[in-house]
């Protein structure tokens, strides 16, 4: 089972992520939690080329090579292998968050965004889970975090604005979108996150047979 998580930043999506994993291996799953851009050692180099600098260091061309190049190293790496191992892989962030950042939103991509991710990467999760939240509520605790890792927090609440409705509309068109209030309590967001994905999943005996 491939899981992705997507959201805005600040959304509280990674969070949710490492608890959805910890739920997993406690009831027995072997989980591989993993990130993007990331997840390899090739890609966490990239990663920095990418989230890090000025806003404008990259154009939304760039960007997508660059996240596309990423995404091939940590496939390669470490989610075709997981997945071959019959694990389950929990992915922060994948390929929707390119259709929305460098597709939708920074550029009008999204065209070369699909036809790029078809021939080089070929793979769709299973389970998306989107967690929703207002985007100043989102924004600000992106901002509160004080990371080097905020080139795209620092375009803007407009451009929060403009993901959130890209992620949104994205969700429309794959049953494989799980919208999840991102507004709620920790526990609460955690609590329907796992609702949603425990009826997907195999018991941990048959997974490992």
């Amino acid at each position: 089972m491939f899981i992705s998580f997507e959201g805005i930043d600040g959304s509280g999506k990674s969070t949710q992520a490492r608890l959805l994993a910890t739920t997993l291996t406690d009831q027995g799953y072997d989980v591989v939690l993993t990130r993007e851009p990331g997840g390899s050692k090739g890609a966490e180099e990239i990663r920095a080329l990418v989230l890090e600098g000025d806003p404008d260091r990259w154009s939304p061309e760039t960007e997508l090579l660059l996240f596309t190049a990423a995404r091939r190293d940590h496939l390669e790496k470490t989610i075709r292998p997981a997945l071959a191992a019959g694990k389950i892989v929990i992915c922060d962030r994948f390929a929707d968050s390119t259709r929305v950042y460098q597709g939708s939103t920074r550029g009008d991509l999204l065209g070369r965004v699909n036809a790029l991710h078809e021939t080089m990467i070929g793979v769709e999760p299973d389970i998306t889970v989107l967690v929703d939240i207002d985007p100043s509520v989102g924004l600000s605790r992106a901002k509160a975090r004080q990371t080097t890792e905020e080139r795209f927090e620092d375009f803007g609440v407009e451009m929060q604005i403009k993901m959130r409705a890209a992620f949104l509309d994205l969700a429309k068109s794959a049953e494989r979108f799980k919208i999840i209030n991102g507004a709620q309590s920790l526990d609460l967001v955690a609590k329907d996150i796992a609702s949603v994905v425990l009826p997907h999943l195999d018991s941990p005996q048959q997974a490992s047979a």
